[in-house]
Formats: C-alpha cells, structure tokens, sequence
C-alpha cells in the first residue's frame, strides 16, 4: 500500500492550533475499466450483463468500490497542551469498514484509540478520521493496526499510543469456515502504553478487553 502523501502545514507548538492537511495519496481509480471488469465478472459467472436486472450493475459496484476503497481527506487538528494532561484519550467504538485483500469481501467492527498527549492534544473527531484513512483500502487487519497505530505515533508524537480492532471478516463468515459472529482481536502499541503494564492493563481494560495483553 502507497504511503499517505501530506500537504499543507506542519505541527507548530508555538501556534494556538495548527492543521495538517491529509491526502490519502493514492490512485484515482478507472472507474471505466472497472465497469468493463465487471461485466467480464458477470459472464465468467454465467450471468447476462445485459439482462434488465443486470444491466446497470458494472457501474454500481464500480462506484461502489471506489467509495470503498477512497478515505476523505481531512485536516489533521492538533492545540497545545496548556494544561499538561497526562492522562489516557480514549475513543471506543469507532466504526471500522474495509476490504479483505485476500478474497474483496467486507471486515467489519469496531476500534479503540487511545494515547496520552505529550506537547499536543488532537481534535477528537481526527482519531475517527485516521482510522477511515486506512480501513478505506485493501487491508489485514493486522496492518490496519499497525499503520493507525504507527501513523499517530509519528504525527502526534505523544507518549504512548494504542489501537485495537475488534472485527468480522466476511470471508470466514460467508465462506470457507462459516463461523458466523466470529470475531478477530488485533492490537498495536507504542511507547508507554507498550512498556509500562499499568499502562497497558487500565488501557485495556478501558477498551473492554478482559485480559491485558502481556
């Protein structure tokens, strides 16, 4: 996956609030191409694309993949820590959607973003938008986690940082092993989250995890 290219101005402490602007950086899809893929789809699977029930589905699953696979862009907002808050941010629940590169089917669920500010503090509603900057694209959950986690940690520079995404995965649920309600845990990290256990246990424990990850 291609690197999230950033423009606009960087992190200034000095500043009361300052802005970072997010571009995903990725390719523009051909949506031609793709209704033109699709349609070759239809008639390997013995289906008439130019039936009436079929005829206008290569461009609704060729938009449909776009949107799928093409996060916002957004300002990545952050103020100064004037106060020192040194305890945990958690935001819990915030919906997760995105594409299994292995099979093109849906994972979906939910993930759990906390850190403990250093200098800045971030605009609440940006952890929701970094986790839409890369669920939004062909993924493993395992380097969704990571790429939230990593993403932050660098952006943010705080003292620790922890991600945890709780998700099904359509290719298990629909095919394959067809374990229904089946869900993956995945977790990422960083600093004093990662080193500290008192940390990491109340951090868990916040995100509704039963056991701290040793």
């Amino acid at each position: 996956m291609a690197k999230s290219s950033m423009a606009g101005k960087k992190l200034n402490a000095a500043a009361p609030s300052s802005g970072l602007r997010v571009v995903h950086g990725r390719g523009v899809p051909d949506l031609d191409a793709a209704e033109r893929a699709v349609r070759d789809l239809l008639v390997a699977l013995g289906k008439d694309p130019a039936s009436e029930h079929l005829a206008d589905t290569p461009r609704r699953v060729a938009h449909a993949y776009r949107d799928l696979l093409t996060p916002r862009d957004f300002d990545l907002t952050a103020f100064p820590n004037d106060e020192d808050y040194d305890e945990l941010v958690l935001a819990c629940d915030i919906p997760v959607y995105s594409l299994c590169e292995h099979h093109i089917l849906p994972f979906h669920g939910v993930a759990h973003v906390g850190y403990l500010p250093g200098e800045r503090i971030l605009g609440l509603s940006k952890l929701a938008r970094t986790v839409e900057l890369f669920s939004r694209d062909l993924q493993v959950q395992e380097r969704l986690t990571k790429q939230i986690a990593d993403w932050l940690r660098d952006h943010l520079a705080p003292r620790g940082v922890g991600v945890v995404i709780q998700a099904e995965h359509m290719c298990m649920t629909l095919r394959g092993v067809r374990a229904p309600g089946s869900r993956t845990v995945t977790s990422t990290m960083h600093g004093v989250l990662r080193d500290d256990a008192r940390c990491r246990a109340e951090f868990l424990a916040l995100t509704g995890m039963r056991t701290a990850r040793q």
